[in-house]
């Protein structure tokens, strides 16, 4: 794919006014911030377009808000960490008192510096990809650039419309994303891909597209758990995609898929009470619930990633959040980081596979850590990319 780089018409942008469509959209917890590396990845383009004297607008959405400005959904938080990240004061725009872009606009043309507007999902036709909201987007700045992968596989205008009113440039670290992703499409062999989480519908697509090029995908979390209904094994109440059971039966013969031979279950005994113990597939019964793959599992899976060249890693191995169901998804993490940076190619990506990676302490050793979750799965799956087309 060719991108229109920041780097190499830089001189076409300096001392512009820049629309820099980021994402913060991060795990918040009462208005304080509880992750802020989608944040921090954003910095690098935000330093390029200061050095070159540009004005710049950051805009970001937040959340799901319904009808409008809802407080909880303001990125106040978000201005006030940049000013400290950055070091210069980020004039917020707030939406409470900035509604209408005529506003917006005279503040930003009286003033210099950085600015950053109030959740775009504010604004009605957001989410539409409303060609009006586009305009009047477009209309506050000289140029337009996209950091913001983790949205890139959505038509939102201020992804999509606004492009057709500004040149448009790809950021520093939508370059970086593609550039390290297109190398899972041309993998070097042996090609391991570990997948969690709970919706195969969502992960089907991929499977699809990687699964000539992959040597074995790894399935945890609910993800096996639809190959173990489609096999006949009593899942007991454990999670699984009702939606993806078709799918998953195309797959059955497939030796390239490998499920966790062993679990953590929580099980109830004859009295109700509680209790956690491992066991083998064939061992569950209606009152387990599978929770995280059991030691045996992350032996055999440690084989194949210890052979990889080649790793891409979307999803947690169980119920990570629960420090009982934590450890299958903290080891596998591990043993991925452990493998990239030089012995392999390591990629992960997604909110919760990010989470995990902090967990392990191990983050940092990964080759590539995506901001986007579905953003990445819909690229190394070869969808429709409206914001980078």
């Amino acid at each position: 794919m060719h991108l229109r780089k920041l780097k190499p018409n830089f001189k076409k942008i300096a001392g512009k006014t820049v629309f820099l469509r980021t994402d913060f959209n991060v795990p918040m917890d009462n208005s304080k911030i509880k992750e802020d590396f989608k944040i921090r990845q954003s910095l690098e383009t935000i330093d390029f377009l200061i050095k070159n004297k540009c004005k710049v607008i950051l805009a970001s959405h937040l959340g799901q808000p319904q009808s409008g400005f809802e407080a909880k959904y303001s990125l106040a938080p978000m201005a006030k960490l940049l000013s400290s990240l950055l070091a210069q004061k980020v004039f917020f725009l707030d939406f409470k008192k900035f509604p209408k872009f005529k506003d917006i606009k005279k503040k930003i043309s009286q003033s210099e510096g950085l600015f950053l507007l109030d959740n775009l999902r504010f604004y009605d036709g957001e989410e539409r990809n409303c060609k009006k909201l586009g305009k009047s987007l477009a209309g506050l700045a000289d140029v337009y650039v996209n950091d913001a992968f983790a949205v890139s596989h959505r038509a939102n205008s201020s992804v999509s419309a606004i492009r057709e009113n500004l040149p448009s440039y790809a950021g520093l670290l939508l370059e970086k994303e593609l550039n390290s992703l297109d190398k899972i499409l041309n993998p070097k062999k042996p090609f391991v891909i570990v997948m969690g989480g709970s919706k195969i519908s969502t992960k089907i697509p991929i499977i699809k597209k990687l699964y000539n090029k992959a040597d074995y995908i790894l399935l945890g979390g609910a993800l096996a758990n639809n190959f173990y209904l489609a096999q006949g094994y009593d899942i007991g109440r454990s999670l699984f995609d009702h939606d993806g059971l078709k799918e998953t039966k195309n797959f059955l013969n497939s030796k390239k898929i490998i499920l966790p031979s062993d679990v953590i279950v929580q099980s109830l005994d004859d009295f109700g009470n509680e209790k956690i113990v491992s066991k083998k597939i064939d061992e569950i019964d209606d009152n387990d619930t599978i929770l995280d793959i059991g030691p045996e599992s992350i032996l055999d899976f440690s084989k194949y990633i210890n052979k990889a060249q080649t790793i891409v890693w979307n999803g947690p191995m169980g119920k990570f959040e629960d420090s009982n169901f934590r450890q299958g998804t903290i080891i596998i993490a591990r043993l991925i980081a452990s493998r990239s940076s030089g012995r392999a190619f390591g990629v992960a990506g997604g909110g919760e596979t990010v989470e995990s990676l902090n967990l392990s302490k191990m983050k940092k050793y990964m080759d590539w850590v995506s901001t986007g979750g579905g953003a990445m799965l819909a690229y190394l799956a070869g969808e429709e990319m409206p914001g980078i087309e």
